[in-house]
């Protein structure tokens, strides 16, 4: 078929050699590409230490202004949050007199699939998400919840879901279990492949329904997710008042605070960090890709149809549906709040272990990066400077992530531990850890905003806590060097390096513990 390349997740998967060659290609650049930089960093630091030296001054001007301009944006993005919290979405959707979709005649007919992907998860997880949508402003009528159990986690967890679901049916206009068998040839197990499972079911019941698609936004929900209370009203203003709304999928802001008083310091770090790139994303909104829990017009997920073989489910349908409609696709950003959890395991030793492999995870998101440019070259309709920016961007993005802390952390030594006594006689020798350094406090501003933007963020302290804890978690981002090293660069290399030999991941799922 035409759009065959679009249900591609690896280079193996191509039965054409050559189209498997250029593929199999593009898997390898992002690894070489962050390996080669930081071993010509060593390298051209003994061969060339004048030049390395002028290149790490640049690179500090260059990091020193990216740092700024992120900070810019945090703070907006901070201040949108805050008028989006406290405003009255229900008030404005009432307002709308004449919403974008011609099959809505007021906002009471947008009906809302929230799909909730579970393996092995507690029953106070799932409650917990499932009492966080009754107490959302949003009449319930409207709501179909789909628990998506898998076949994989036995009988004991599937009777749970099957209890769960007498307790809160009557609460909701529809609420079904769905069970995703295990071992479909082709699939990956994981959430992208019971979400798409879910999603099959949920055609079945619309269709039965004979409600219109145009008319159905459908969440795909970490099995954790929080709504704020005003979330789905907020999430239906953008939809009907949005140019073409079937065009694209909405992304709210994801903060970790179900439990994030009990967190370790370096997860809550790690966690932060997280919820301030997502923000400065939202910015740049022509950046912006499907990340964790958003939502996809029902229009959408079943014309594109959902990825069920891939690791990064939620960047990929919104790259898939790009493709698909040749470029014609888009994510808009709301800055309202979702809640997820911060890792915490058993133990500490188990926690790092598990925070770990969860930024691997997210890190395999490298293998976007073939999936993308094969399918640009098979697409002739999209732009040629709309795809060689997307390029870049998706390139420039893994790269930092891979290889930015590390260069700063050794850049302003290695050409004077490998440049040789010819190098370290010279003035620009003598300057260099002085001039990196000095750049490098003056960045530390970029600290100190996450450090108050994630006080400001924090829920209510819990009954009994001490309020000497509000002020630990300022002090936490002392941690943030060494997060970004050991939760940054080192996962994403891993990611980056797998990728590279052909070493294709499976989806992990991350324990939740609630203490």
């Amino acid at each position: 078929m035409e759009k065959d390349y679009l249900n591609i997740s690896k280079a193996t998967d191509i039965k054409n050699l050559k189209g498997r060659i250029i593929y199999r290609f593009f898997e390898i650049l992002p690894g070489s590409i962050s390996l080669g930089t930081l071993f010509g960093v060593f390298i051209f630091s003994w061969l060339i230490p004048s030049w390395v030296a002028i290149f790490i001054i640049c690179f500090c001007f260059y990091y020193l202004f990216r740092i700024f301009y992120f900070s810019l944006h945090q703070i907006m993005g901070y201040f949108k949050i805050k008028e989006h919290l406290k405003k009255n979405w229900l008030k404005e959707l009432k307002k709308i007199k004449k919403p974008t979709l011609s099959t809505v005649n007021n906002w009471k007919d947008i009906y809302h699939v929230i799909i909730l992907p579970n393996y092995k998860e507690s029953e106070q997880i799932i409650k917990e998400t499932l009492d966080s949508l009754i107490l959302s402003d949003y009449p319930k009528e409207k709501f179909i919840i789909v628990l998506s159990q898998e076949e994989r986690a036995g009988k004991e967890f599937e009777e749970k879901a099957r209890e769960i679901q007498q307790e809160y049916s009557n609460k909701f206009f529809k609420f079904l279990v769905t069970v995703h068998p295990d071992n479909i040839k082709g699939q990956i197990a994981g959430k992208g492949s019971n979400v798409a499972w879910a999603g099959k079911e949920v055609k079945k019941l619309v269709d039965e329904l004979n409600l219109t698609y145009e008319n159905i936004l459908i969440s795909s929900f970490d099995v954790d997710t929080k709504v704020y209370p005003q979330y789905f009203s907020c999430l239906t203003w953008y939809y009907l008042t949005e140019e073409d709304p079937t065009k694209a999928s909405y992304q709210p802001i994801p903060v970790y605070n179900n439990n994030i008083w009990s967190a370790p310091a370096f997860t809550r770090v790690v966690s932060t960090s997280n919820t301030f790139w997502q923000m400065i994303q939202q910015e740049r909104a022509e950046k912006l890709t499907t990340y964790s829990s958003h939502a996809i017009p029902a229009k959408a997920f079943f014309e594109v149809g959902y990825p069920d073989n891939v690791v990064q489910d939620d960047s990929r349908i919104f790259w898939k549906a790009y493709l698909f409609y040749d470029g014609d696709y888009r994510v808009v950003p709301i800055y309202y709040l979702v809640s997820m959890d911060a890792v915490m395991a058993k133990n500490l030793w188990k926690t790092i272990i598990n925070q770990y492999k969860q930024q691997k995870r997210w890190a395999w998101g490298c293998s976007e990066i073939p999936y993308i440019t094969f399918g640009f070259l098979k697409n002739k309709k999209i732009g040629t400077w709309v795809k060689i920016s997307n390029f870049y961007t998706i390139i420039d993005g893994f790269w930092s992530w891979a290889t930015a802390a590390l260069l700063l952390l050794f850049l302003g030594w290695l050409p004077i531990f490998l440049g040789g006594k010819s190098f370290n006689f010279t003035v620009l020798s003598f300057n260099l850890p002085i001039l990196t350094s000095r750049i490098m406090t003056v960045s530390l501003v970029g600290m100190l905003v996450s450090a108050v933007l994630s006080t400001l963020l924090l829920p209510p302290l819990p009954k009994g806590m001490s309020k000497f804890k509000k002020m630990f978690v300022f002090l936490q981002w002392v941690f943030l060097p060494v997060t970004l090293i050991i939760f940054g660069a080192f996962p994403a290399m891993d990611a980056q390096i797998r990728l590279m030999f052909g070493k294709y991941m499976g989806f992990w799922v991350t324990e939740k513990i609630r203490k």
